[in-house]
């Protein structure tokens, strides 16, 4: 793994880029320094840039985010989420026989911010697990708290007495936004796994979320490099997709790993992966 201190050495080497969003270009709240500008660069060389994100909500709606934070559609080639992949397999349930299975009748689980991701479907939203056929868990709610995975323990175990198949729609276990850590949606889908839960996991690091963002770019995976700040799904669905990566510092391992080069290989190690370069900022 190279230790580099900007994107722009490695950035020549590669005719295409998928970004991840939480931990490269923003932190939930406002743009990283220099992210931008980086997006601009990659612009300007004439290679195409596609935004990939666990967020679980519409790719529109993870596009007007990114607006309303300075970041213009003007600055990427296309954008992926998590969410979109659940509104997809939601759209079209006869192309798998688990989603086919799944029913009409949908508890949701989270903000009903993200219920985006059920729009325009023929889905009933019920109120309570024992109404349902299946949840979809986009994460905690604004209600509930937003690190302690142990106040959600009566639902997703009222949601397992029903016996419902979870779809999570963010893999991520935690994120830091606006410089705290809040639990994901990752984080239930994880305590409901282990307690015998069926749950569909939809985003990084499935290498099938790669398929349709390889094909807005046109590019064959080996000239593409993955730009990411979680190991767990950043550079492990890398991994999986067979695509190179480059492993962000300053994201979610960043007050664990800080710029120790023995630490940051040892995590690498750890986990099993081999980046091919890492750098403390998505900065030129």
């Amino acid at each position: 793994m190279e230790h580099l201190t900007g994107f722009g050495r490695i950035a020549a080497r590669y005719d295409g880029f998928i970004l991840d969003l939480w931990g490269v270009i923003h932190d939930g709240v406002t743009p990283y320094p220099g992210a931008a500008d980086c997006l601009r660069a990659i612009k300007d060389a004439g290679k195409p840039a596609v935004l990939l994100s666990n967020a679980p909500r519409r790719g529109y709606v993870a596009a007007k985010a990114l607006i309303d934070m300075g970041i213009g559609p003007d600055l990427y080639t296309g954008i992926m989420t998590s969410g979109e992949a659940t509104w997809l397999a939601l759209s079209q349930p006869e192309a798998d026989p688990w989603f086919k299975a799944l029913g009409r009748r949908v508890f949701h689980l989270g903000p009903a911010r993200d219920r985006n991701v059920m729009e325009d479907l023929p889905l009933i939203r019920v109120d309570t697990p024992a109404e349902a056929d299946f949840v979809v868990n986009t994460g905690p709610d604004d209600l509930g708290s937003q690190t302690d995975t142990a106040e959600f323990l009566p639902v997703l175990r009222a949601c397992r007495a029903a016996r419902l198949p979870m779809i999570c729609a963010n893999p991520d276990l935690e994120v830091i936004r606006g410089g705290c850590r809040v639990i994901c949606a990752g984080a239930l889908a994880q305590i409901y796994a282990a307690e015998g839960g069926d749950v569909r996991w939809l985003g990084k690091p499935d290498p099938a979320i790669y398929q349709p963002v390889l094909s807005m770019m046109g590019l064959d995976r080996g000239r593409v490099l993955a730009v990411g700040d979680a190991l767990r799904t950043d550079i492990a669905g890398a991994d999986s997709a067979g695509i190179d990566s480059c492993w962000v510092l300053g994201g979610i391992h960043g007050a664990e790993l800080g710029h120790d080069p023995i630490r940051i290989e040892a995590a690498a190690e750890a986990a099993g992966l081999s980046p091919v370069a890492c750098i403390p900022a998505f900065v030129w």
